[in-house]
């Protein structure tokens, strides 16, 4: 059996400078925004502008890979997080929390830019979501929900807004040590949110049977019979 160094090697040395390339362009528009040229981003890489042009052929295209290099690792990340379900999957991801802070930061720049692409990017995000949480009330992990689009997008705007908020309290506060400071805010909001999506926050679902009355698709019959069983 061949070892993974030789598979290494076996690798095409265009595919490993292009990711050279594009693990570059994430540090440095995390850490500096898009107004960076893409001299700067070749030097990080240690190429010439000229083969950043050779595999990307615009900076805006060299982001759209940024973009799409990010949203294949939240996917998979966030996969195996909601169809795992266990403990030791938690523990995994939390102690290589800092692997993921160059994307983090990236993606807070790319939110905080706006514009065509930084949409592109939410609503993928959001396609994303769904489909991961849809894995997990397959896998029952996730309960299962009346409105699972609504509840991907509600639950991505509350994740986002709340990076992002934190972010303007903090993104450059600490330049030189941002992954310690991801760290930080990955275990800050780690054990309230287990402890809600976990337990919940209200005692019983009264105030959304109430509210349910009110809207134009009130519960069906098996919701008021599961309500009257659950109460």
């Amino acid at each position: 059996m061949r070892d993974a160094s030789v598979k290494r090697e076996a690798r095409p040395a265009g595919v490993e400078t292009a990711e050279r390339i594009r693990a570059a362009a994430i540090a440095r528009f995390g850490r500096d925004g898009f107004g960076v040229g893409l001299r700067a981003i070749a030097a990080d890489a240690g190429v010439t502008a000229g083969l950043v042009v050779h595999h990307f052929g615009s900076k805006d295209a060299l982001r759209r890979s940024c973009d799409e290099h990010a949203l294949a690792v939240i996917r998979a990340e966030k996969t195996k997080a909601v169809t795992t379900g266990t403990a030791a999957m938690l523990f995994a991801q939390l102690a290589e929390v800092e692997q993921f802070a160059p994307l983090a930061r990236y993606l807070l720049r790319s939110l905080q830019a706006g514009g065509a692409l930084a949409s592109e990017l939410v609503e993928q995000m959001l396609a994303d979501a769904q489909e991961y949480l849809a894995a997990g009330v397959a896998a029952g992990v996730i309960l299962p929900s009346r409105d699972p689009e609504a509840r991907t997008r509600f639950l991505a705007y509350q994740n986002i807004g709340g990076l992002l908020l934190w972010s303007s309290m903090h993104l450059d506060d600490h330049p030189d040590d941002f992954r310690a400071a991801f760290r930080r805010y990955s275990e800050e909001i780690t054990p309230p949110a287990l402890e809600l999506f976990s337990q919940g926050l209200f005692v019983d679902r009264s105030m959304l049977d109430d509210y349910l009355m009110y809207v134009p698709d009130p519960p069906s019959a098996g919701d008021a019979a599961a309500a009257a069983a659950a109460s």
